[in-house]
């Protein structure tokens, strides 16, 4: 597998990421073949090293650093929370034209992964904003009502617990579609059989950083994967408002 490279230099290297694919080895999968972290290693000639995570079935904007020290410094970056990222997500129901949840969530530990970890550990903050991009009605009774509807929704995290963009949207009970942990079942089963969607219906469209050596305020935007696309092209969103959308 060849990773789009978005963005690199003598310091770091960012890909877009594909749905599905692991970020790196994991005890859970322990029967996985690739890796994000892996395959930009041999693709590159050179060790890479992780700064943050993605899902695995979430897309997007994902950053290495070259060098342990630069890791250090874009680790400390996330940890203050001084990374502006934008996802876009396609979720069930029309949501409100904006908002905020501001809803805590308690780390859910794997049982092989997180064996050592502290099991009670307390609920974290957790915050998310959200505006509604546009909203689909079609005339399809996938569940008990004569028609089925769907918000495409960018979606600004303040901060960045484990699943949570899933967790607080399946909250709102606007669950991002594809999603088979935190979503709707039926919804999944009708955009997968109807569109032809595979994937989680979520990715890390932009991210936007202070470059940790030149300081340097930078961007870094990758391209909507080909199933969210079709799926939006399906539902008449305009090359003109696709075009919009590749600039978040």
């Amino acid at each position: 597998m060849q990773l789009d490279i978005i963005y690199q230099d003598e310091f770091l290297v960012a890909i877009n990421k594909p749905s599905g694919l692991l970020v790196h080895r994991s005890l859970i999968d322990k029967h996985e073949t690739q890796f994000a972290m892996q395959l930009l290693r041999d693709q590159i000639g050179q060790h890479v090293f992780p700064v943050h995570r993605l899902d695995r079935p979430t897309s997007g904007v994902l950053v290495f650093a070259l060098s342990s020290e630069v890791a250090r410094k874009l680790g400390e970056q996330f940890f203050q929370q001084k990374i502006a990222k934008t996802y876009l997500a396609i979720v069930r129901g029309h949501v409100a034209d904006e908002g905020e949840i501001d809803y805590a969530l308690k780390e859910k530990l794997d049982k092989i992964a997180d064996k050592m970890s502290k099991q009670d550990k307390p609920a974290q903050a957790a915050v998310t904003f959200f505006s509604k991009l546009h909203a689909f009605e079609l005339s399809f009774a996938v569940g008990r009502y004569p028609t089925a509807r769907y918000s495409l929704v960018k979606l600004t995290p303040k901060t960045g617990r484990k699943h949570q963009l899933r967790r607080h949207l399946a909250h709102i009970n606007h669950p991002i579609l594809g999603d088979t942990t935190h979503g709707d079942g039926k919804h999944n089963r009708f955009v997968r059989e109807q569109y032809g969607l595979q994937q989680l219906a979520l990715t890390c469209k932009s991210m936007h950083f202070q470059h940790p050596v030149s300081l340097e305020s930078l961007s870094l935007h990758c391209p909507l994967s080909k199933g969210f696309s079709n799926l939006l092209e399906a539902w008449q969103v305009s090359q003109d408002q696709l075009t919009e959308l590749s600039k978040l």
